[in-house]
Protein backbone atom coordinates (compact mmCIF):
# COMPACT_ATOMS: atom_id res chain seq x y z
CA UNK A 1 0.00 0.00 0.00
CA UNK A 2 2.95 2.47 0.17
CA UNK A 3 3.06 5.17 -2.50
CA UNK A 4 6.73 5.59 -3.37
CA UNK A 5 6.12 7.19 -6.77
CA UNK A 6 3.52 9.58 -8.12
CA UNK A 7 2.08 6.89 -10.44
CA UNK A 8 0.92 3.53 -9.12
CA UNK A 9 -1.18 0.57 -10.22
CA UNK A 10 -3.72 -0.91 -7.81
CA UNK A 11 -6.08 -3.86 -8.21
CA UNK A 12 -9.79 -3.55 -7.57
CA UNK A 13 -9.68 -5.67 -4.41
CA UNK A 14 -6.93 -3.54 -2.87
CA UNK A 15 -8.75 -0.39 -3.96
CA UNK A 16 -11.97 -1.51 -2.25
CA UNK A 17 -10.11 -2.42 0.93
CA UNK A 18 -8.09 0.81 1.08
CA UNK A 19 -10.27 3.28 -0.79
CA UNK A 20 -9.79 6.17 1.63
CA UNK A 21 -6.00 5.74 1.47
CA UNK A 22 -5.96 5.93 -2.34
CA UNK A 23 -8.36 8.88 -2.43
CA UNK A 24 -6.10 10.77 0.00
CA UNK A 25 -3.08 9.86 -2.15
CA UNK A 26 -4.85 11.15 -5.27
CA UNK A 27 -5.76 14.39 -3.54
CA UNK A 28 -2.10 14.74 -2.54
CA UNK A 29 -1.04 14.69 -6.19
CA UNK A 30 -0.51 10.98 -6.92
CA UNK A 31 -1.94 9.25 -9.97
CA UNK A 32 -3.35 5.78 -9.36
CA UNK A 33 -4.28 3.48 -12.23
CA UNK A 34 -6.92 0.92 -11.25
CA UNK A 35 -6.46 -2.50 -12.84
CA UNK A 36 -8.94 -5.27 -13.55
CA UNK A 37 -7.38 -8.64 -14.28
CA UNK A 38 -4.03 -6.87 -14.62
CA UNK A 39 -5.22 -4.39 -17.25
CA UNK A 40 -5.56 -0.64 -16.44
CA UNK A 41 -9.22 0.38 -16.66
CA UNK A 42 -9.54 3.59 -14.63
CA UNK A 43 -7.49 6.40 -13.17
CA UNK A 44 -7.60 8.31 -9.88
CA UNK A 45 -5.87 11.67 -9.85
CA UNK A 46 -6.35 15.15 -8.42
CA UNK A 47 -9.22 17.07 -10.03
CA UNK A 48 -6.89 19.84 -11.23
CA UNK A 49 -4.93 17.28 -13.29
CA UNK A 50 -8.06 15.68 -14.72
CA UNK A 51 -9.20 18.99 -16.17
CA UNK A 52 -5.93 19.27 -18.14
CA UNK A 53 -6.06 15.63 -19.33
CA UNK A 54 -3.45 13.02 -18.60
CA UNK A 55 0.07 14.01 -19.50
CA UNK A 56 2.09 11.90 -21.89
CA UNK A 57 4.82 11.64 -19.26
CA UNK A 58 2.38 10.06 -16.78
CA UNK A 59 1.18 7.57 -19.39
CA UNK A 60 4.76 6.64 -20.28
CA UNK A 61 5.82 6.26 -16.65
CA UNK A 62 2.77 4.10 -15.92
CA UNK A 63 3.59 1.78 -18.82
CA UNK A 64 0.34 2.43 -20.67
CA UNK A 65 2.17 3.86 -23.69
CA UNK A 66 5.72 3.68 -25.00
CA UNK A 67 7.82 6.72 -25.71
CA UNK A 68 8.50 7.28 -29.42
CA UNK A 69 11.93 6.14 -30.48
CA UNK A 70 12.00 7.77 -33.91
CA UNK A 71 10.83 11.31 -33.21
CA UNK A 72 13.65 12.90 -35.21
CA UNK A 73 13.05 10.77 -38.32
CA UNK A 74 11.75 12.69 -41.32
CA UNK A 75 8.46 11.57 -42.74
CA UNK A 76 8.77 10.37 -46.32
CA UNK A 77 6.34 12.10 -48.63
CA UNK A 78 5.79 10.54 -52.01
CA UNK A 79 4.70 12.99 -54.71
CA UNK A 80 1.45 12.00 -56.33
CA UNK A 81 -0.37 13.67 -59.18
CA UNK A 82 -3.96 12.96 -60.09
CA UNK A 83 -4.86 12.48 -63.74
CA UNK A 84 -6.42 15.58 -65.28
CA UNK A 85 -10.04 16.15 -64.29
CA UNK A 86 -10.01 13.64 -61.41
CA UNK A 87 -10.74 15.04 -57.97
CA UNK A 88 -9.31 13.51 -54.83
CA UNK A 89 -12.85 12.79 -53.57
CA UNK A 90 -13.67 10.83 -56.70
CA UNK A 91 -10.35 8.97 -56.57
CA UNK A 92 -11.01 7.93 -52.96
CA UNK A 93 -14.53 6.78 -53.80
CA UNK A 94 -13.18 4.64 -56.64
CA UNK A 95 -10.42 3.18 -54.46
CA UNK A 96 -12.90 2.38 -51.70
CA UNK A 97 -15.37 0.90 -54.17
CA UNK A 98 -18.25 3.26 -53.44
Amino acid sequence: MPLSTTVQHVGTRDLRTNLAHYLRAASAGHTIFVTLDGQPVAQLCPIREQADATSVEALISSGLVEAPNNSDRDMLVAPFELPGGLSSDRALREIRGR
